[in-house]
């Protein structure tokens, strides 16, 4: 899907091709055994709009129920008037449950440690970075709610991790 040039609608025929390309994706991770596979791509706008550049991807993980699951990352989001491109992006991410704690991975290519800010409310962890040329922001409902205090943190090469220990149940 990722290397798919032309225009950017998203019409009715767009939509068909989509869901056909996400069918054959999915037949293909399980002809060859896979759990997880990613699609990225870039536009770059022209004429006047040559300084635009958006970037989106999809993730598709199929989990142990065989249950697939599709998680969308970049800056193109859909609108009423068509594809917009935003000076935000969603970073891709995973979030997984180790019991007593969740651990929260992010990719955050291109900003600094001390760019990343982290809030943690009740359930909702917001993740926000603007480094000189990228931002990021991106909202994650856990499944239970946090305690209260700041989530650790690590940072490297691009890749964040964020420690969030669950409220005690009961």
């Amino acid at each position: 899907m990722a290397d798919r040039k032309g225009g950017g609608g998203f019409g009715l025929g767009d939509i068909f091709r989509g869901i056909g390309d996400l069918i054959e994706l999915l037949k293909e991770m399980e002809a060859e055994g896979k759990t997880e596979v990613s699609r990225t791509g870039e536009l770059r706008g022209k004429g006047r709009l040559k300084d635009l550049r958006g970037v989106y991807g999809f993730n598709v993980k199929v989990g142990l129920g065989g249950e697939p699951t599709v998680e969308t990352f970049g800056n193109i989001r859909k609108s009423k008037e068509g594809p917009v491109v935003e000076e935000v992006r969603e970073p891709l991410l995973d979030v997984l449950d180790e019991g007593d704690s969740f651990r929260i991975i992010a990719e955050l290519p291109g900003v600094e440690a001390s760019d990343i800010t982290l809030d943690l409310k009740d359930d909702i962890l917001t993740i926000a970075a603007e480094g000189k040329d990228r931002k990021y922001s991106k909202e994650i409902l856990l499944s239970s709610r946090a305690q209260p205090g700041p989530p650790t943190m690590s940072y490297r090469n691009g890749i964040l991790e964020v420690r969030v220990r669950k409220a005690p149940t009961g």
